[in-house]
């Protein structure tokens, strides 16, 4: 085995344990806030969503990969390459869903009264469920594409028409048009999510703007050379829809690269594949801190009205 597929693997290896262990650790630690207080806040289930999917990402991804890039190539069957890709794409569009609805939420929760997003308040933490789950019904629904295409590495009979992706295969797109809806059918919720997200995060900010200026003199009685609570939740917020879009964006661009080149190579696969992982493995530590801030950070700017 070359020294660079070592390397590979080793890489692989270490992101997907850290991936499965930080997120196996907040299914419990949700699972216990549930089973302590019999409920979960509505951000805790959101969360709880968001790292399911999290976690089939990266079993999905990092665990084949891994197997791949150490030599074992033919360990899945057609079928069994289906349900990997499948898995994969559904965990996928549900991390960007639910990550768009903590957003939306969230501006939803700190809007001010009189706000359009105000109005929203009273019904937004009961449609919090029958958003999850909806979300991961489409996303079943539009990937199911995938099984037509996504092949074994024993279907492989010298098919130029085939792509490689080291431990399963998938059937390259003789018609121009299909292989464009297709893209176009797969990457419009993205699209839709990632503009949503942007939206809310960008109204967040403006709202925690606002509310710096109304309460500038209260900062200005305090000489203190610590920052605004607004100004800690701003860049909070900032921080983690920054690193969620630079990912994710970076991964819709080298997956959009992996379905429209005919042959794409190993180096580029296995890079789509590390990309895709890197949020989903950083998100169970980013969210845990991110949520234990705002929630401290909101109650100091709400006892200071």
């Amino acid at each position: 085995m070359a020294s660079q597929d070592v390397a590979i693997g080793m890489i692989f290896l270490s992101q997907t344990t850290v991936g499965l262990l930080g997120n196996l650790f907040l299914l419990y630690h949700y699972s216990f806030l549930y089973y302590t207080r019999g409920t979960l806040r509505s951000t805790d289930l959101i969360l709880k969503h968001l790292t399911v999917a999290n976690f089939l990402v990266i079993l999905s991804k990092g665990v084949p990969q891994t197997l791949a890039a150490f030599g074992m190539k033919l360990f899945l069957k057609d079928i069994e390459c289906k349900l990997v890709f499948y898995v994969h794409r559904v965990g996928r569009g549900v991390c960007i869903g639910t990550t768009c609805l903590l957003s939306v939420f969230q501006a939803i929760t700190i809007s001010p009264t009189g706000s359009r997003w105000a109005e929203l308040k009273p019904q937004a933490p009961q449609c919090i469920g029958p958003l999850s789950i909806l979300c991961w019904i489409l996303n079943m629904l539009v990937n199911t594409i995938l099984l037509q295409y996504v092949t074994g590495p024993q279907n492989r009979k010298n098919n130029t028409k085939e792509k490689d992706f080291g431990y399963c295969s998938a059937v390259d797109f003789e018609n121009s048009i299909v292989k464009f809806l297709h893209i176009i059918l797969l990457s419009s919720c993205d699209v839709l999510c990632l503009g949503l997200m942007i939206w809310a995060n960008g109204s967040m900010v403006c709202i925690l703007h606002r509310h710096k200026q109304q309460v500038q003199h209260i900062h200005r009685t305090h000489l203190s050379p610590r920052s605004s609570p607004e100004s800690r939740v701003t860049q909070s917020i900032l921080v983690l829809v920054s690193t969620f879009v630079s990912f994710y964006t970076l991964s819709s661009i080298f997956t959009l690269l992996v379905t429209i080149l005919p042959n794409p190579g190993l180096w580029l696969v296995n890079t789509s594949a590390l990309v895709t992982a890197c949020f989903p493995t950083l998100s169970p530590f980013k969210n845990v801190k991110r949520h234990s801030q705002i929630l401290l950070k909101m109650n100091s700017i709400k006892s200071r009205k």
